[in-house]
């Protein structure tokens, strides 16, 4: 086993890779639902934004050259960059049986921590390479722990696109810190949690308005320190920040903790939602909290209106790539007049996402799963303004004439908020313009 840290961009391979769901659909509209082959990204991608997140972490992708190409490529990494993420690659030996892979992990991961003695807090992430020759990471990660710490915390994670789409492994990496949280009892104060990663900016931007509102126990997950982790109990109310924080939310549910049924803070209308949510459980009176958040929220609609003008009347087409498909969509009908024509999504839960589907125009088609040529064809039938689509459909829809937005784009650009409101609405428009530029 060896091991591969990025220090240059490379191409990757990106696979679909097969999934099950049990999620179910919304019982107040009809759901498509659909099992077929799918084009996704694997679990693997969450680790560029989650790298840069917690600043004192490091992520050990245990797995193949094609892993450590994917992440690499994805990241975009400079040459001078020092990311902390890498590759300890499963070869030839391993896969054999020559070398005994906890041997090597071990080794690897003693080698890592001796060069970089920044580390607080190490991720051992499975890939499908490693759950097919059945590594227990698990258990590697207790044996590691037990050797660096207090030093190093040593946690695990699955990334593997077997089972996963790319944002599951967010959800996959904040549960595993679960675990790690302080628990509180019913005597200690009152706390808000907000769950899911977000830009530093973002982050402060929200820490400033919950601070303007009242609300001062604020804590975010993922921190951004490993020293920082925030405890939890009966008394913590907990914000998701993200729709694919599924097994996040029940995790933290299974402590006590009460999640505050919210839209997500996309936009003028849904920021302002989701700030309501935690200003109605703080009991925090109607006119303060409008007072509070009447300027940022001006400030936003006045950023909305040029590309309200620009994308009215607009039909778009989702695929189902990152979980975020919904809001988007919710975001661009209520806040921009786009018309939603299909809105595809790999899972939907439709308890964290009753409030955006309720916004959701009648005619707007809803589907969970995929079966990509199917809908393919119905894309084509559409014949949709502008197309929301993953890197592997992008390139070819293009070809065949249509205006396409990669939906990755939407996890590595900050979002989320009153400030981000006009960058969010321009991700959208910005193709549009370019078509037009090119046809000219």
């Amino acid at each position: 086993m060896t091991v591969l840290i990025p220090t240059r961009l490379s191409t990757a391979n990106l696979d679909a890779c097969p999934s099950t769901t049990t999620a179910a659909p919304s019982a107040e509209r009809f759901v498509l639902r659909e099992r077929g082959q799918r084009e996704v990204f694997c679990g693997l991608t969450g680790i560029i934004w989650l790298h840069r997140k917690i600043q004192d972490a490091f992520f050990l992708v245990v797995g193949s050259r094609t892993c450590a190409h994917l992440i690499q490529s994805a990241a975009g990494v400079m040459i001078f960059a020092e990311p902390r993420f890498a590759t300890a690659i499963i070869d030839e030996r391993d896969l054999a049986g020559l070398a005994d892979c906890n041997a090597e992990l071990d080794r690897v991961v003693t080698r890592l921590l001796e060069r970089r003695p920044d580390i607080k807090m190490l991720f051992l992430v499975g890939s499908c390479p490693s759950e097919v020759i059945k590594l227990d990471l698990s258990r590697a990660a207790e044996r590691l722990s037990r050797e660096h710490t207090p030093r190093v915390r040593i946690l695990n994670y699955s990334g593997s696109g077997i089972e996963t789409t790319f944002t599951q492994g967010e959800d996959a990496c904040l549960a595993s810190l679960i675990p790690e949280l302080r628990r509180t009892d019913a005597a200690a104060p009152k706390s808000l949690l907000v769950v899911g990663a977000l830009a530093d900016v973002v982050e402060d931007q929200f820490k400033r308005i919950f601070a303007d509102l009242g609300i001062d126990s604020v804590a975010f997950l993922p921190p951004r320190k490993a020293a920082d982790m925030p405890a939890v109990g009966p008394n913590t109310s907990f914000l998701l920040a993200q729709p694919f924080l599924t097994d996040t939310a029940r995790l933290l549910e299974a402590t006590g903790a009460q999640r505050l049924l919210a839209p997500f803070p996309l936009g003028a209308q849904g920021t302002t939602g989701w700030l309501k949510a935690a200003a109605d459980a703080w009991n925090i009176p109607a006119e303060h909290f409008r007072q509070v958040i009447a300027p940022a929220e001006k400030r936003a609609r006045a950023a909305l209106e040029p590309y309200r003008l620009r994308l009215a009347g607009k039909r778009i087409f989702f695929f189902p790539d990152s979980q975020l498909e919904v809001p988007l969509a919710r975001f661009l009908y209520s806040e921009l007049s786009v018309d939603p024509v299909e809105v595809g999504t790999p899972y939907l839960h439709k308890q964290h996402l009753a409030m955006e589907l309720d916004q959701l125009p009648e005619t707007t088609l809803i589907s969970e799963g995929q079966d990509v040529e199917r809908q393919l064809d119905r894309c084509r039938e559409a014949k949709p303004d502008l197309v929301v689509c993953g890197l592997g459909l992008a390139n070819p829809l293009e070809a065949e004439g249509f205006t396409t937005k990669w939906s990755i784009e939407l996890l590595f650009t900050p979002v989320q908020g009153y400030e981000q409101a006009g960058d969010l609405a321009e991700l959208f428009a910005r193709p549009l313009v370019r078509r037009t530029r090119l046809e000219v």
